[in-house]
């Protein structure tokens, strides 16, 4: 978990240093302080700063921001984050404009041009929408435009999901091929208890998730607007560095040091190889309509053969779902072991499960003839 060779620390801030696109994200703690007070603008001037120092470096810079439903709070007279979708989503209808707005007033004082960039889920579920959106992110920054990012919460059919932001940076990452990824926190770093505990001992390094298992990490920030905490950081740590992305956890107070190479917060060391696209989509951005149960068969083809899932080897379908949906795939233990994009729709399966494709075809037609789900629409979990 941690590491006292302070030359192999360097060297990974070295990497740091080195890398040449980096993801900021900021949470809505850290950028409105306590509940209904309204942005605090010295928080955003900050963080404006500490990009700045990256692009003078000549480093492409993302950013992606909570804070619209937080900045929607003062303007409506509310004194605490809704609980209600409806109310959410208006005060980041209001939040939205007020955010954007206070971003481009602060990079206008260092001759730099944000752009506001509003995603869903089905922006990095769908081939299409995250294959448009990495067009979109490649040209804003060969524009050196820093792109300002939040989910769309106030057009958002499902409800806004816990430390969604914190999951949506790691995907954003992995989407625009980033070298970094840097969160920022009210917390200057991880620590292995609450660190207003006398004992607390903060973490310098990860490099296995698993040596976290003790730590007692913590939940939402005191200031109340926001809607993650420090477990949903590890998360998207997590999500990135398997994807050979390394990630720096820090405070926003701390993020100049951190864009400089300090060797300050938290650093997990990227462990994995950059996993294609639709993988990583379908494992940590989408969320899943149904479940299909698999017999002993299918559930080792799929675990280490990495095979497609055929009707064969299915035995029961749970939810109500259509073609194309995210379903996830349960072994006879009713453990789940991958997600992925089926083919047919709920009420279709019932009336396949238990045959081989030869006898679909020649029961229901050449159409069914076909994969469940394919092994390129699935991700192991």
């Amino acid at each position: 978990m941690t590491s006292n060779n302070s030359s192999n620390l360097w060297d990974t801030r070295e990497e740091v240093l080195k890398a040449k696109r980096v993801v900021l994200k900021v949470g809505s703690s850290s950028l409105t302080g306590s509940a209904g007070s309204g942005l605090d603008l010295a928080a955003v001037d900050k963080l404006v700063d500490g990009v700045a120092i990256l692009k003078k470096r000549g480093v492409e810079v993302l950013v992606v921001s909570s804070g619209a439903i937080a900045a929607g709070l003062s303007p409506l007279g509310l004194t605490t984050r809704p609980k209600d979708l409806a109310t959410q989503q208006a005060a980041a209808s209001v939040g939205q404009g007020v955010l954007i707005y206070r971003y481009s007033e602060s990079f206008a004082r260092h001759g730099i041009t944000a752009s506001q960039v509003l995603i869903t889920s089905d922006d990095v579920i769908r081939r299409s929408h995250y294959r448009n959106a990495q067009r979109t992110f490649d040209r804003l920054l060969a524009l050196g435009v820093v792109p300002v990012i939040n989910e769309n919460d106030t057009v958002g059919t499902q409800e806004i999901r816990f430390g969604d932001n914190d999951r949506l940076a790691a995907l954003v990452s992995h989407l625009v091929q980033a070298d970094l990824l840097i969160l920022l926190s009210d917390i200057d770093a991880l620590y292995d208890a609450p660190p207003t505990s006398a004992n607390a001992k903060q973490i310098p390094d990860v490099r296995d998730f698993a040596l976290l298992d003790d730590a007692q990490i913590g939940g939402a920030g005191s200031a109340g607007v926001g809607s993650g905490g420090m477990v949903t950081k590890v998360e998207a740590a997590r999500i990135a560095t398997g994807a050979g992305i390394p990630v720096v956890l820090t405070s926003l107070a701390n993020v100049e040091a951190a864009v400089s190479g300090a060797e300050i917060g938290t650093l997990f060391h990227a462990n994995g190889v950059r996993t294609p696209s639709r993988a990583l989509w379908l494992a940590h951005a989408s969320s899943p309509k149904g479940k299909l149960h698999l017999d002993a068969g299918a559930t080792t083809a799929i675990r280490e053969r990495g095979t497609s899932l055929l009707p064969a080897g299915v035995t029961k379908v749970e939810g109500d779902f259509s073609a194309g949906d995210p379903v996830d795939l349960l072994s006879p233990e009713g453990k789940v072991i991958a997600r992925g994009l089926v083919a047919f729709d709920a009420d279709e399966i019932p009336q396949l499960l238990g045959k081989s494709t030869k006898e679909l075809g020649a029961a229901l037609g050449a159409e069914y003839e076909r994969e469940l789900v394919h092994r390129d629409d699935l991700s192991l979990l």
